[in-house]
């Protein structure tokens, strides 16, 4: 089984290597073909999955919720937990491969690796954060707060993503879609280039963001 890619995973990269070797004997890697399903409500397994190869989407219903790739982790919401469905589906764009860690092998981990634990306890910090900021985004009362909401906390200065997607991610139409690009140039918050959006103040989208709440205020 070929990990060299985890190398220095924010995750993983920390467990001591007897400890990995012995983890990597419980797990399986899984290869999923373009268009398959990775993990569905009723198809997961209680594992942590990683990718090692390939992009794979996220989505809740019809609300695209993330893109993974190489390096990036899965399936939290199916350990510690007896829920028969798992929240999400994970659609393979590309052949993909995985790497799932079944929930036995993670509970010995967060025991016997102190460095492991703290890094897991970093991850869903991250992914509560994460989570929190994007249900701002699609609950926000106007499309430009939305749209600040979510690319406040992008990583980088750039992004790029097709509007069809970014009207997924926030509920809205290409039309508001286009008006909120129009309020956030106007305020200096970004400019756009295709698909790629650059963020050229974060000051000015969070100026947006607390110009919604006032107009959201009783």
């Amino acid at each position: 089984m070929d990990t060299t890619s985890l190398r220095g995973h924010p995750l993983l990269g920390r467990i001591d290597p007897p400890l990995w070797a012995w983890t990597l004997e419980a797990s399986d890697l899984l290869t999923v073909a373009r268009g398959g399903v990775v993990y569905g409500p009723g198809r997961f397994r209680r594992c942590l999955g990683v990718v090692l190869r390939g992009r794979i989407e996220v989505r809740r219903e019809s609300i695209l919720m993330a893109a993974l790739s190489a390096g990036d982790v899965f399936g939290a919401a199916a350990l510690f937990n007896d829920s028969p469905d798992y929240p999400t589906t994970l659609t393979a764009l590309s052949p993909c491969q995985t790497l799932l860690i079944p929930e036995t092998r993670i509970r010995a981990l967060l025991r016997q690796c102190p460095a492991f634990a703290e890094d897991y306890a970093a991850y869903l910090s991250g992914r509560i954060q994460f989570l929190s900021q994007r249900l701002e985004a699609v609950s926000s009362p106007s499309p430009e707060g939305k749209l600040a909401r979510y690319l406040l906390p992008a990583e980088g200065d750039a992004l790029t993503l097709s509007a069809t997607a970014l009207c997924q991610r926030l509920g809205v139409g290409r039309a508001t879609l286009y008006r909120a690009f129009e309020t956030l140039e106007g305020a200096g918050a970004i400019a756009r280039e295709g698909k790629t959006i650059r963020i050229l103040s974060r000051d000015a989208l969070k100026n947006v963001i607390s110009e919604n709440r006032r107009e959201s205020l009783p």
